[in-house]
């Protein structure tokens, strides 16, 4: 499916202020950008470089005043996500280097602490997308999705004393749990066709079976739309914006996914 993606973010910067954005979504095995828009408003030099996960990074230092940043795309989607079930677990020693570092513990998804409860949730089950599969469905049962309900992200000790989470502690815990079992996660953050109410959105992805697939907590089936535009070990990485000086917040946002004729 074809999707018009659009952010726009509003601030009142009151100092010299760096900014680091993840705005841009690269195209990949699973998604094409093409008319791809980025306006920052007033004009601000601007570098981009790509982080350790590949992500596409904008760096500038944003001066007083009124600053609008805004990104658009047209993007080419799947419809529908593969269902892997059944794919094997991926031995350790058999991992991609590469995938080695979303098995280890990090600042928001203690996975060292969440082994005995994963093997609990997963018992029974085959080894590999199955677990990964019980997983979600037992976040999916056991905690309510409330979009705004947090500010500032929680790590998964922290959801798992919860009864209720936003999308993107929802995905903390499920990697968590998943790395429990040494099966590698890491998380997604992006757009979502339908999602309601419309924001930013963040799920996770396991590896097994010799590839990446997506799992997401908040949603009651496997279905399209999503458009990836960081990856990473938790919301540690995969921050839409970083600022560094005087505290900055953005005074809007607006965020739109439409579907659009091919």
């Amino acid at each position: 499916m074809w999707l018009q993606i659009q952010c726009k973010f509003s601030f009142t910067i009151t100092g010299d202020t760096p900014l680091v954005l993840m705005l841009r979504p690269r195209s990949g095995p699973n998604q094409w950008i093409t008319k791809e828009e980025y306006r920052i408003e007033p004009f601000h030099p601007v570098v981009e470089f790509t982080d350790l996960y590949g992500n596409l990074c904008q760096r500038l230092v944003a001066k007083e005043g009124p600053l609008i940043i805004e990104h658009s795309a047209k993007v080419k989607a799947p419809k529908s996500l593969p269902n892997g079930k059944g794919e094997p677990f991926i031995p350790v020693q058999n991992l991609p280097y590469e995938v080695l570092q979303y098995l280890l513990p990090s600042r928001y998804c203690e996975s060292d602490r969440f082994g005995q409860m994963a093997a609990s949730i997963t018992q029974g089950y085959n080894l590999g997308y199955d677990q990964v599969e019980a997983i979600k469905n037992y976040i999916l049962e056991n905690f309510r999705y409330e979009p705004g309900s947090s500010i500032v992200p929680l790590s998964a000790v922290e959801v798992n004393a919860k009864d209720y989470a936003v999308c993107r502690d929802m995905a903390h815990l499920g990697i968590a749990l998943c790395r429990g079992l040494a099966i590698p996660a890491r998380i997604v953050v992006g757009y979502l066709h339908e999602l309601e109410p419309m924001d930013l959105h963040a799920w996770f992805e396991a590896y097994v079976g010799d590839q990446w697939y997506t799992f997401d907590a908040t949603q009651t089936e496997l279905r399209g739309g999503y458009v990836a535009v960081g990856y990473g070990r938790d919301a540690a990485d995969v921050a839409i914006y970083n600022q560094f000086g005087p505290l900055t917040y953005h005074d809007s946002q607006t965020i739109s996914v439409e579907r659009i004729s091919e």
